[in-house]
């Protein structure tokens, strides 16, 4: 054995997610990329704002070399900025002491489980969630625990009650949700609060709510992702700036700690601790000082809403039946056969790439990020009827 078991055992749960990007490229080198329609992955295809390259471009020719260590939790100027604008948005007071800049959002989940997980610790999650949740659990000792939602993928309370135990360490939740777009409401925040209040006293602990939101700024509709903080105070929240000023590659995000947590100063120092000794040591530095000159601004994220519509309105004409994203890129049809795998490999042969729903716990449907070129969508949309149609 070259490689740890549990490696190996990883690889082979996921090797459908390998054939199918082995099965994309034979594809594209067949036919070409342009007649390959990939609907595969939440690669934003949008530009940064102008004014990021604005900013960059600021601080490049004003560089003083200052390129090395900074405090693990960040510039304090930085998480000044960051807590300026944060605390507009949550409708609490938050400064920049509750703040950790981090590795994106990746970084800013694999730092909190470290520093609040003791082993065989269980996370309670929504499901469908992102396929990457289990395993970040499973790197810091923990176990994920799969609750059902509702048929539209929104909070089932009552699931969520009965799955909270004294195992029970935390909740994480995505809003607007990966893969499914849903986004929750302000009610069922604050009765998630209160449930996990009432259950942290029967417990004789504390539960924390993790609230994974880089998908916060792209919403349709005219609706608002609620905050969360004003609905629970043991309340984590972890973002990246990757979708809404399109640079995933750049790796940016921050850990936000509710400034009235039992256990602000130790959530603090033990995520600050992590963050070094997972190896991330800080977040990137140009990056910080590029996103605290860009607070509150976005890539033109309505494009989205126009690719949604496309989609949307292409697949219902086919037969599709699907609950309309409320945000984020994704959309989560049912698949017109129980074995989404199946379907998926159905529409590889028409040159459309998806991800089968089993991948995120969600079986019985699959994933397809719009996050893409309108003509992506509107090209594929022949396909998608012929695919839906051999299995009518």
């Amino acid at each position: 054995m070259t490689i740890a078991k549990k490696i190996e055992a990883m690889q082979v749960q996921q090797s459908w997610i390998r054939k199918m990007f082995e099965e994309g490229a034979r594809l594209k080198a067949q036919h070409g990329a342009e007649n390959v329609f990939d609907f595969s992955l939440g690669n934003p295809n949008l530009p940064p704002p102008p004014r990021f390259k604005e900013v960059l471009l600021d601080l490049i020719q004003s560089d003083r070399g200052d390129h090395g260590y900074m405090p693990n939790t960040g510039y304090p100027f930085v998480r000044a900025a960051v807590a300026e604008y944060l605390s507009r948005q949550q409708e609490t007071p938050v400064t920049q002491e509750e703040i950790i800049m981090t590795c994106g959002a990746a970084g800013a989940l694999n730092v909190t489980l470290k520093a609040i997980l003791d082993p065989e610790d269980e996370v309670v999650c929504p499901a469908p969630y992102f396929v990457e949740y289990a395993t970040y659990v499973d790197n810091h000792g923990g176990v994920l625990k799969a609750v059902s939602t509702r048929p539209d993928f929104t909070l089932d309370l009552d699931a969520m009650a009965n799955a909270l135990t004294e195992k029970t360490k935390a909740v994480l939740i995505n809003s607007p949700n990966n893969p499914t777009g849903q986004v929750y409401l302000r009610e069922s925040l604050e009765a998630l609060g209160a449930l996990l209040t009432e259950k942290g006293r029967f417990l004789g602990r504390t539960l924390y709510l993790i609230s994974d939101e880089p998908y916060r700024k792209i919403v349709y509709d005219g609706l608002t992702v609620p905050p969360v903080f004003p609905c629970y105070p043991e309340t984590v929240i972890v973002t990246s700036y990757s979708k809404d000023l399109s640079i995933p590659g750049e790796r940016i995000g921050f850990i936000a700690v509710h400034p009235d947590a039992t256990h602000r100063q130790a959530l603090l120092g033990g995520m600050a601790l992590a963050n070094r000794i997972l190896g991330f040591v800080n977040a990137p530095a140009l990056m910080q000082r590029a996103v605290a000159a860009l607070q509150g601004v976005s890539a033109d994220l309505g494009a989205y809403a126009r690719k949604r519509r496309l989609l949307c309105d292409g697949l219902a004409e086919c037969g599709y039946r699907f609950t309309k994203p409320k945000g984020a890129f994704y959309l989560f049809p049912e698949s017109p056969v129980p074995d989404d795998v199946q379907f998926v490999k159905a529409l590889q042969k028409e040159r459309i790439l998806a991800v089968p729903g089993s991948g995120f716990m969600g079986p019985g449907h699959f994933r397809l990020a719009f996050c893409v070129e309108d003509a992506t969508i509107k090209n594929a949309l022949p396909g998608f009827k012929r695919a839906v149609e051999k299995f009518r």
